[in-house]
């Protein structure tokens, strides 16, 4: 009998998830098969169960559906013509590795320009559980790796906890800066203290980024916020208004505005305010905003006016993935990284992890699939 191994399938809106086991595929030429060590639940996998992102392809519930993407494993398998990850580090079974969970098709326009790596075919191979190759998301025992999908080596100075966020929250953030050219006597205005807002406070201060400000409601958050070293936090809960946490902003970075504003609440109600709190020339990096059918009044003479720009993304760059694990490496003790995910489950509590995470009683919640939680 075949090896097998364990998927939790997305069914439905608050539905318990279906544990289903499957045969481990064999790695066809150049893919590769990964044990996931640990998978994390993402905001957006919060929104997915929470029935705000819509992934049901106009499909009615029950679901079977694989989700989750935020993990990190151990190479299970190598297909032939699989010798090297994409720095070129020789790469092996048993390695720990992260990687991009999607890939682009390299055909349409968008990936001959490379003018984003948001592709329209870029998670065509997520296919429904029980369907071949079973492991296509991060709530599983196994992944199949497809060929051309970035991966690279853990550094053995990088435990599981701190490399299964890079390849989604840490990594975008890092793309969103280099995107936005944050640098050296920017002032940064971040929307939002969860997991990708404090690892944009991170990658800031990597960069050199001369004023961070977190925008947040949440006392713990913002707790955490200055901690990672935000300069200045804004509580919703003493400015209460747009108008009054615009003028904060204002306040702090002596009547200019903000260089940048990061977006990474997931709420159109707070795309104005971001404008808003942009100086002149400013740039908003619009990265929160998953959910479909949101809409907000705005004044886009703003814009115009005031020469602001708007920059949409979701996913990243090979790169910054590299980038990511490469921080991690060298500057992770300079951080509390380790506070980010407060607790783990094994998979099969997959249900009381999204529902703490969605009660806020956890800041993070980490499945791990083949060990118990604490």
């Amino acid at each position: 009998m075949s090896e097998t191994g364990l998927v939790a399938a997305f069914t439905g809106v608050r539905r318990p998830f279906a544990l289903m086991e499957f045969p481990v595929p064999e790695a066809e030429p150049g893919a590769a098969v990964v044990r996931i060590t640990l998978a994390n639940v993402c905001g957006s996998d919060l929104h997915i169960w929470r029935g705000t992102y819509d992934v049901s392809r106009g499909n009615s519930e029950p679901f079977c559906l694989s989700i989750g993407h935020e993990m990190t494993g151990v190479v299970h398998e190598l297909g032939d013509g699989f010798t090297a990850d994409s720095a070129g580090e020789p790469l092996a079974v048993g390695d720990r590795v992260v990687f991009q969970y999607f890939v682009g098709c390299g055909e349409c326009r968008s990936c001959r320009r490379d003018t984003t790596p948001r592709c329209p075919e870029g998670l065509k191979y997520r296919y429904p559980p029980d369907q071949y190759p079973h492991f296509t998301a991060a709530y599983g025992q196994y992944y199949y790796l497809r060929p051309g999908q970035a991966v690279f080596k853990v550094p053995d100075n990088v435990p599981d906890e701190l490399a299964g966020p890079a390849n989604c929250a840490l990594a975008q953030v890092i793309d969103g800066l280099e995107r936005g050219g944050a640098g050296p006597e920017d002032r940064l205005v971040i929307q939002g203290a969860g997991g990708l807002g404090l690892n944009a406070i991170a990658v800031a201060r990597e960069r050199g980024v001369g004023q961070v400000i977190v925008v947040d409601g949440i006392p713990s958050r913002l707790e955490l916020a200055l901690a990672f070293g935000a300069d200045h936090v804004i509580d919703l809960n003493e400015f209460p208004s747009a108008e009054d946490r615009i003028r904060r902003v204002f306040e702090l970075t002596e009547g200019d505005g903000a260089d940048l504003v990061m977006e990474l609440v997931g709420s159109a109600q707070v795309l104005p305010e971001a404008i808003g709190m942009l100086a002149q020339g400013g740039t908003l990096l619009e990265i929160g905003n998953i959910n479909q059918g949101q809409t907000v009044t705005m004044d886009p003479s703003q814009l115009v006016h005031g020469g602001k720009t708007i920059i949409g993304m979701m996913w990243y760059r090979p790169e910054s993935l590299r980038s990511a694990l490469q921080l991690l490496s060298e500057s992770a003790a300079n951080y509390p990284f380790d506070r980010v995910l407060s607790h783990s489950y094994p998979l099969t509590e997959i249900d009381q992890a999204f529902a703490d995470q969605d009660t806020g009683s956890v800041q993070r919640a980490a499945l791990l699939p083949w060990g118990d939680g604490s």
